[in-house]
């Protein structure tokens, strides 16, 4: 497992990879409990929602970050509000499919840590909507924190391609909330590079959004929020606040 440091411990998708949008023939050939969870986190609704905001909030010792969005999930407009990696304030709006005409800054670190952070924002809906891994229910186990228990799901990436390799444990209570999470770098079986709480959770609009997350990066204390969390409803001009 490649050591992590400072911001690499919190990145949990491929830099590489584009972000996934929404496909109608998902969730085939795959455990029900997917479905579920999906439709759970608001996945049948997600075509009304055309706006979402937040802020990325994550803490590692000696490390913080500190992170502003504003996405516009119809043309796929980023708007960015932090510092570069030279600790410089850095406020910015791209379109991504236009990502290859944008500066080195916007390629290489702005769009990377969107990628990241709303892959966090939205895990349970890019799951269900990338039809890659491999999906499979292991019934009831022990959470990883140790206090009870919840129905495993074990999403596993393919060695290429988005995401290589990664695997995804998902711990899913009866409410069809995830719990906990294990997530593993590359399919490593030495020891989790996150373990994180799946908890905090608010509404906005129609999608359900988990906004803390405590545990561990690479045997680390982690400590991820998510703050100021709105929806915007297409044909509306107003910011519906998580709550």
């Amino acid at each position: 497992m490649t050591k992590l440091n400072g911001l690499d411990a919190i990145r949990l998708v491929a830099f590489g990879a584009l972000l996934v949008l929404p496909a109608t023939s998902w969730a085939q050939q795959r455990p029900p409990i997917l479905d579920q969870v999906a439709k759970t986190y608001g996945i049948d609704s997600f075509g009304q929602v055309e706006g979402i905001r937040f802020t990325f909030s994550a803490a590692l010792p000696a490390f913080n970050v500190y992170r502003s969005w504003e996405w516009n999930t119809k043309t796929d407009t980023v708007s960015f509000d932090g510092k570069d990696k030279e600790g410089k304030p850095l406020k910015v709006t791209y379109q991504r499919s236009q990502l290859g005409s944008q500066s080195d800054v916007v390629k290489t670190q702005v769009d990377p840590a969107f990628v990241n952070d709303q892959f966090w924002l939205l895990l349970p809906l890019f799951i269900a909507w990338n039809g890659s891994p491999s999906v499979t229910d292991e019934g009831m186990q022990k959470l990883p924190s140790g206090k009870g228990s919840a129905q495993r799901v074990v999403v596993k990436y393919p060695s290429e391609g988005y995401s290589p390799g990664d695997t995804w444990e998902l711990y899913v209570g009866a409410d069809k909330r995830i719990k906990e999470i294990v997530f593993r770098r590359g399919g490593a079986a030495k020891p989790s590079l996150v373990i994180a709480s799946w908890t905090g959770y608010k509404k906005a609009g129609p999608l359900l959004f988990s906004t803390e997350h405590h545990g561990t990066a690479d045997g680390k204390p982690l400590r991820l929020s998510f703050l100021h969390v709105a929806v915007k409803l297409a044909g509306s001009d107003t910011w519906i606040d998580a709550r």
